[in-house]
């Protein structure tokens, strides 16, 4: 397997992430279909993991959110490198961030959950821009459910960009949530994070994780939003790898580990 990353010289977030095919495609248990209508202007990709026997009609879901200047082809690839546990279908949704213009870029017209304005945190705060994604987040939720998934069977997840909507999202949610999965990135508008949160999801499980070397995200703006979130009671398992703003094989296992185990629970 090869992972590669490409990050813009002036962009804040993941570019491109590539990942080889695994070798023994019987092994993936991969349908992939595309869904039109997830995003009223924007395709997603969507995969289903297949359990082993029985119906294949998906029980759980993950909802996967890519990064500044990337699309929603970036982390489909990752989806056979899981591990994932043949006893469920899980269906992956990737969704295609629309196109906006990024202050920090000088204007340019990029995929985007939201405008990043510097390099400080407050500058990466775009209060509209957060919002609006909340918003098809939640729209994403709503469909699931209407396909017969329960909120408390779907994941959310995200890199970089799409981890702080992740992040936004998944604390304000009114739905229950089975996890958040978030990956180099930081909990935007922390401090309103206490009165905004919505006590549904206290015991939700996060999954961060982040690397040492990133030099796009800092480690200590990652660091420092795990543990404000544990301050304010969450249940947040943390890990680093020795990577820059990408992702590795050994975090993508214990992703996949992770999500096993959230999925297992009753």
């Amino acid at each position: 397997m090869k992972i590669t990353t490409k990050i813009a010289a002036t962009a804040l977030l993941l570019l491109s992430v590539s990942v080889s095919a695994a070798a023994d495609s019987n092994s993936t248990k991969l349908d992939f279909t595309k869904d039109n209508n997830a995003m009223s202007n924007n395709k997603s990709i969507v995969l289903v993991h297949k359990k082993a026997h029985g119906k294949n009609d998906p029980t759980h879901a993950v909802i996967w959110l890519h990064g500044l200047g990337a699309s929603a082809n970036d982390f489909p690839p990752v989806v056979p490198e899981l591990g994932l546990s043949d006893e469920r279908s899980i269906r992956f949704v990737f969704p295609q961030a629309p196109d906006k213009a990024i202050t920090i870029n000088g204007g340019m017209r990029m995929p985007a959950w939201y405008d990043i304005k510097g390099t400080s945190l407050e500058d990466k705060q775009d209060s509209e821009g957060m919002r609006e994604s909340q918003a098809t987040v939640e729209a994403l939720i709503d469909q699931q459910i209407a396909m017969g998934i329960p909120s408390r069977n779907i994941i959310l997840a995200g890199f970089s960009q799409g981890g702080a909507v992740t992040y936004f999202t998944g604390v304000r949610s009114q739905h229950q949530l089975a996890g958040l999965l978030t990956m180099s990135t930081y909990c935007p508008f922390d401090k309103d994070t206490a009165k905004e949160r919505s006590e549904i999801n206290k015991n939700t499980p996060i999954f961060a994780s982040h690397g040492t070397l990133d030099p796009v995200v800092d480690l200590s703006m990652g660091q420092a939003s795990v543990e404000h979130l544990q301050q304010l009671g969450y249940a947040v398992e943390w890990k680093t790898y020795r990577m820059e703003h990408q992702v590795v094989m050994e975090q993508i296992q214990n992703i996949g580990a992770w999500i096993n185990k959230v999925f297992s629970q009753p």
